[in-house]
């Protein structure tokens, strides 16, 4: 069974709805004030069986111009149109208005069914099928079969459905691969089964026991049943109106405009880049920020303007522009919107959705739409490597490239081993897989290894600069876990060497006058005068008259020259008095097996003062592990 959605368009009183009922049997007006007005204020909606295994799912929308707003949401979804004029009144405002409403939301297909054509001669009809076609000229609608009917007397009826069934050949069925999509249309409630909410699939298939979520709200629930076309069944595929049995909501907390997805799939946006098409009818010219109404699926939502590449929009042209959402709805690649005014309210134009997930672009930017411009002629590799390049600094994650390119998860795979191989793109991070471009992987690099060479310039006493302190030199944008493969490339490149937590330069050593060289040798004789209880930093300083900073820096290149065993930041030993307080220990473990601090103060003479960060150091050189408040022999 091929299942598409056919839609019906045209102005007020042109007889939509009689046509939908001679199609189907079914009355679509089911609003008692519907019914008592006559006219179509809400989506009506019908089915349609036809040989040859084709079913269509009828939407039938208002043609008064007050419910445009409703008309648009019926649209999205639409396979095929038909466009009913009344042959009596010929082409009106709002035939002119729905048309253009579907050709901007990308209905390929139609037909134009000439209604009341029992109410005027043959040669009035005659000329209305002329006016209709100078009219549908350069429109989606061009070459569409005029079919003249008559749902008072059931002339043309069985032409409208051959018309019905040729053209569906002509249209492909929507993709029931990857994740459903349910614009909710309609909210009701039936009496021991709760809230039911209706729409188009767009994609996907969705069955029962399917746990989804509600968006924007972002409120769980469980699929409990699923009906299309008036019977129950266990699941429905893309193309089909479906009725869904939700539990776990309430009615009220539903609404036209939310829409029904597998939980934790999709994402809100309250931006999206796209390309806009501006209606040659639009009363007037398009300025930058201005705030119009987006209408896409069955949602609406305030939408302020930018554009990206001038100041204003005259009528008839096309640009890229990035619209800012008032509120979160869900949009991807490839989705078509209009935009209408608020007042006076007229449709101005719309287009398709190329990347509902853009930073904040800059305007007038080249490598910004040359971006767009790749996303709009689906130009998978361009589009993969203009994603990249654009993060900048900050990277893209693969997650982020299938969503904001619109690619199948298998094509952004293939694309993205094809970048990887020829060494564009680089990988930073595993999971999640993180990339940069080469340009930016390069930039990087060479930053850090500036910062090491600006430190070093400024500190000629150091051999290095502490990793963890090159690591926050990163930019903020960019990811700390990028730090590793930079600093692993960097010395692959022979650029760097690291030394345990130092990154130094190579054939680097800190280069020192004859003064601090004497200091130098002055330190030495006072650590070893000092013992096994050397003097303080603060002794020190005030005994050589030396500031903190330089003499722990020069104590640190004694420790790293290993003229003396920095035991803790601000304890620093002469080698000789380390060495036999290490001989001592060790001679006393191996006979007593273990030792307490109290024992081990008895054994050295120490104070606690050096006691304990002695006892610590040597636990960290691996010579003795800790048990309790006991220290004992490390095996090995």
């Amino acid at each position: 069974m091929k299942h598409l959605i056919l839609g019906t368009a045209g102005h007020i009183d042109h007889g939509k709805t009689s046509l939908v009922r001679a199609l189907t049997g079914i009355d679509t007006d089911r609003l008692p004030e519907e019914k008592a007005r006559g006219i179509t204020i809400e989506l009506g909606f019908a089915h349609l069986e036809l040989p040859g295994g084709l079913q269509f799912g009828i939407v039938d929308v208002p043609g008064h111009e007050r419910f445009v707003r409703t008309m648009v949401a019926g649209v999205g979804g639409m396979d095929l149109v038909m466009l009913v004029i009344a042959a009596d009144e010929g082409v009106m405002p709002q035939t002119r208005e729905h048309l253009e409403i579907c050709q901007l939301l990308g209905v390929k297909k139609g037909l134009v069914a000439l209604t009341k054509s029992d109410m005027v001669d043959p040669d009035w009809l005659e000329l209305v099928v002329e006016e209709v076609r100078d009219y549908l000229a350069g429109s989606f609608l061009e070459e569409a079969p005029i079919v003249p009917v008559s749902s008072r007397t059931g002339a043309g009826i069985e032409a409208v459905k051959a018309e019905l069934a040729r053209l569906a050949g002509q249209v492909d069925e929507k993709k029931t691969e990857g994740p459903f999509r349910l614009p909710v249309d309609r909210v009701f409630t039936v009496t021991g089964f709760g809230t039911v909410v209706t729409g188009t699939l767009l994609s996907g298939a969705i069955s029962v026991g399917d746990e989804v979520e509600l968006l924007p709200s972002g409120l769980s629930a469980r699929v409990r049943g699923v009906q299309t076309h008036g019977r129950r069944g266990d699941a429905a595929s893309a193309g089909q109106r479906v009725a869904v049995n939700l539990q776990g909501v309430e009615h009220t907390e539903v609404g036209r405009g939310d829409i029904v997805v597998p939980r934790g799939v999709y994402r809100t946006t309250r931006a999206v880049d796209a390309r806009l098409d501006y209606l040659p009818s639009a009363p007037r010219e398009l300025r930058h920020r201005s705030t119009l109404r987006l209408h896409s699926a069955t949602y609406e939502v305030p939408a302020q303007v930018i554009l990206l590449d001038r100041d204003v929009l005259a009528p008839g042209d096309s640009t890229f522009v990035q619209l800012r959402l008032r509120h979160p709805v869900l949009l991807l690649p490839g989705d078509p919107f209009v935009l209408r005014s608020y007042s006076p309210q007229a449709t101005l134009g719309g287009g398709k959705v190329l990347d509902p997930m853009p930073p904040r672009r800059r305007r007038r930017s080249d490598e910004a739409l040359a971006l767009l411009e790749a996303l709009g002629e689906r130009s998978e590799s361009d589009t993969v490597r203009l994603l990249v390049s654009g993060s900048l600094l900050t990277g893209i994650c693969f997650e982020d490239i299938v969503v904001r390119g619109g690619l199948s998860a298998r094509r952004a795979e293939a694309t993205m081993a094809t970048l990887l191989s020829s060494g564009e793109v680089v990988q930073m991070v595993r999971e999640p897989r993180i990339f940069l471009s080469r340009a930016s992987f390069v930039s990087l690099k060479g930053g850090l290894l500036s910062e090491v060479e600006g430190y070093l310039r400024d500190n000629p006493l150091r051999e290095g600069l502490g990793k963890e302190e090159l690591k926050t030199r990163l930019p903020r944008r960019s990811d700390p876990r990028f730090f590793t493969p930079l600093l692993t490339s960097l010395e692959k490149e022979g650029k760097i060497v690291v030394d345990r937590d130092l990154v130094k330069l190579p054939g680097r050593k800190g280069t020192i006058t004859v003064d601090q060289a004497d200091l130098q040798v002055r330190l030495e004789k006072a650590l070893q005068r000092g013992g096994y209880e050397p003097p303080t930093i603060k002794e020190m300083c005030d005994s050589l008259r030396c500031a903190e900073k330089m003499l722990l820096e020069h104590l640190n290149i004694l420790a790293r020259e290993e003229r003396a065993v920095k035991v803790k930041s601000d304890i620093f030993y002469a080698p000789e008095p380390v060495a036999d307080i290490r001989e001592k220990l060790m001679a006393y473990l191996r006979e007593k097996g273990e030792i307490m601090p109290p024992e081990f103060r008895e054994l050295t003479g120490l104070s606690r003062k050096f006691m304990i960060p002695l006892l610590e150091f040597f636990d960290q050189e691996k010579i003795t592990i800790r048990v309790g408040d006991k220290r004992v022999l490390r095996r090995g």
